[in-house]
């Protein structure tokens, strides 16, 4: 998607997601988020959508965003919010951390970058996987995925749910949800 609006690439550390990308078409190279295959000053706009929260040191890697994105460019970053939505999704993705909106910040901040932007996200679900997780933490059920417990015939309608949340979130930022997407600039 990114590719229609310039040169895009990506960065991952598992070969089968590489493989995946380079089928696709995809620009990709092999890299830790902590250590950028890339010069410094590299890229107009970063992007970190579900990344940050993996990482030992979070505030390295976003040190190493802020180092390959050009003075004036911009760093878009998606993480999940609140530890206390924790659940099983977050421990099979190998999550290290839900944050809050101050706490994402004071850590760009500290990876000197200015933010623009900080608002919680995916706020139509906030209700649904709270009351989901709080079960299952009450009944003791663990399933293997929370991704199985979907139903397939309302993915569209939840897209478009989700999907709807872009025409708030131009002009209003939401007091909490399941995710933080944040606009930062390197000065």
């Amino acid at each position: 998607m990114l590719a229609q609006f310039g040169a895009a690439e990506g960065v991952d550390v598992s070969d089968d997601a590489l493989e995946f990308c380079r089928r696709k078409g995809l620009k990709v190279q092999k890299g830790l988020a902590e250590t950028l295959p890339y010069e410094d000053d590299s890229f107009d706009l970063t992007t970190a959508l579900d990344v940050i929260e993996h990482l030992d040191d979070d505030i390295a890697g976003l040190k190493e965003m802020h180092r390959v994105t050009k003075p004036g460019g911009y760093s878009l970053i998606f993480v999940p919010a609140f530890m206390w939505l924790w659940g099983v999704q977050d421990d099979i993705s190998n999550h290290r951390i839900r944050y809050t909106r101050k706490q994402i910040v004071e850590r760009l901040e500290k990876a000197e970058y200015t933010v623009e932007r900080a608002t919680y996200a995916n706020f139509t679900f906030f209700a649904p996987i709270l009351g989901g997780r709080t079960a299952m933490k009450l009944t003791g059920i663990k399933p293997v995925s929370e991704n199985n417990l979907n139903i397939s015939a309302l993915n569209g309608i939840f897209g478009k749910l989700f999907g709807a949340e872009r025409f708030w979130l131009k002009n209003f930022d939401f007091p909490f949800g399941v995710s933080i997407v944040v606009q930062a600039r390197k000065k």
